[in-house]
């Protein structure tokens, strides 16, 4: 094998090298940073040397309020996703098997609605929010959030379903189910990949979500992670504590790594499988 040869062969996984090198480089060097000592938090060494927790026990700490923080993005994400998934389930299920006029219009909109941006809907909802006292509530970042959760969760399982031959529901019928009971006990267990997979999607966006938390909360107790971490103090009014927020940060995003982890097959099979397998 010639040289040329030898190179054609290895480039596409040296690509693929250095995409994911591309990709794991921010997080790798916040979890470096997240080990240093604040005195080194602008060194440049590829390892933090001396190793440090400092900054871990410093988000931790009871004056920072991050662990509630977490409890409450864990409450808003959540919810947001089971509502999402409840919402969408129907709706992508009789997107995909019912035929009526404008099916194709009103599924664009669906979509279309998830691309306009938060900032263009966060002043009138905080106005309306106020007026109706849900300002620091669950609900007041619950309920924008599913403004693009459940377009994203009603398309992805909308394809899921147009996958899905009619004669399976067709054969549970002849076998004395209703049409909703064929949906429950046939349909709703075989999109069981493509649910899960969208209640993954869904979940990481809304617990990523920054803008409607900072808006819609004033109060610290009611603050999300990512909201907390941005208005996290150094020691004096000028100082950025970059060390704790590169800790928190570790804190937030390992849950979602150590879950796409666990669950990758599953999220692969929902993305690739169909009910014919």
């Amino acid at each position: 094998m010639t040289l040329t040869a030898k190179w054609r062969q290895w480039l596409p996984y040296l690509g693929i090298a250095a995409v994911v090198a591309y990709c794991l480089a921010p997080f790798y060097w916040m979890l470096v940073s997240s080990l240093r000592r604040s005195s080194d938090i602008f060194s440049t060494s590829l390892l933090p040397s001396p190793l440090s927790f400092e900054n871990y026990r410093s988000v931790f700490s009871p004056a920072q309020g991050f662990t509630r923080a977490l409890l409450n993005s864990l409450v808003v994400a959540g919810v947001t996703t089971a509502l999402s998934l409840l919402l969408a389930t129907f709706t992508a299920y009789a997107m995909a098997r019912l035929e009526f006029r404008f099916k194709r219009l009103i599924l664009t909109l669906i979509i279309a609605t998830s691309m306009f941006p938060v900032v263009s809907i966060v002043v009138p909802l905080l106005k309306l929010f106020t007026d109706i006292g849900w300002i620091n509530t669950y609900q007041a970042m619950i309920v924008p959030s599913m403004s693009f959760t459940l377009p994203l969760a009603v398309w992805n399982l909308t394809t899921f379903f147009r996958q899905m031959p009619d004669e399976l529901e067709q054969a549970a019928m002849i076998d004395g189910c209703t049409r909703g009971q064929a949906f429950r006990k046939v349909i709703v267990p075989l999109a069981a990949p493509g649910i899960f997979t969208t209640a993954i999607i869904t979940f990481i966006a809304a617990w990523n979500e920054f803008l409607i938390a900072l808006s819609m909360t004033n109060k610290p107790g009611m603050q999300t992670a990512t909201v907390a971490i941005s208005k996290f103090s150094g020691a004096t009014t000028y100082q950025t504590p970059f060390g704790s927020q590169m800790a928190a940060g570790v804190v937030v995003t390992i849950p979602l790594v150590v879950m796409v982890l666990l669950f990758q097959r599953r999220i692969v099979a929902g993305l690739t499988a169909g009910a014919a397998k």
